[in-house]
């Protein structure tokens, strides 16, 4: 099981990003604003990265979330979570940088803290886990460096993210690892349409 303690995590060195711009089109409504357990999704994973990080901005729309606290826009408009990984790391003067996609409630603050830790052992520029058969880039860590291969994929009018982790030196973490370490994979489990958001205020609503 994995035991650490947070402190040693919550330096100078780390900013946290909360990804909150896509369209929730398949949802219907903007999901950064979705109640669950009593609070919306935008203010759990606030708390959430502020568990690990000193500092947190919100990436998507200031006119939108600016009450909620400081805010990141894209510079490349409409490209997805690329784009907001891009305008996150352009805005960065820290080592690590923790992207957390704003419908992942699931994800436990004692995971980010293993997940920074794991990129603090390494010099990779992508610390990532894997699970489900699939990397989780939007519950990843970036160094500043990411932002050159992310601007180039944009500007050639590439907008998967996957793709650019063969380009640089990228720290896997396999599911193996992931359950050795005391994690359940489902916690990536993210929300894109109604029948997922209802299965999760139930599932929510049985976690002790």
């Amino acid at each position: 099981m994995y035991d650490h303690s947070v402190n040693d995590v919550k330096t100078s060195g780390v900013a946290a990003f909360i990804l909150a711009g896509g369209k929730s089109s398949r949802m219907g409504r903007d999901k950064a604003f979705l109640q669950l357990g009593g609070e919306t999704l935008l203010c759990h994973a606030l708390k959430l990265a502020g568990s690990v990080a000193p500092r947190v901005r919100i990436v998507g729309d200031a006119e939108k979330f600016a009450a909620f606290g400081p805010v990141v826009e894209d510079v490349y408009r409409d490209r997805g979570p690329l784009g907001g990984i891009h305008a996150a790391l352009a805005n960065t003067a820290a080592d690590l940088n923790l992207m957390l996609a704003v419908d992942l409630p699931f994800v436990e603050s004692r995971f980010l803290e293993f997940l920074l830790s794991e990129a603090r052992q390494t010099s990779a520029i992508v610390t990532v886990p894997r699970a489900d058969k699939g990397l989780q880039p939007l519950c990843a860590v970036y160094r500043q460096t990411f932002a050159e291969v992310a601007e180039q994929s944009l500007r050639e009018g590439k907008n998967k993210i996957d793709g650019l982790f063969a380009k640089v030196e990228t720290r896997v973490i396999d599911e193996e690892q992931l359950v050795r370490a005391g994690f359940s994979i489902k916690m990536f489990r993210n929300l894109n349409t109604p029948k997922e958001w209802e299965k999760a205020r139930h599932d929510f609503s049985q976690v002790p």
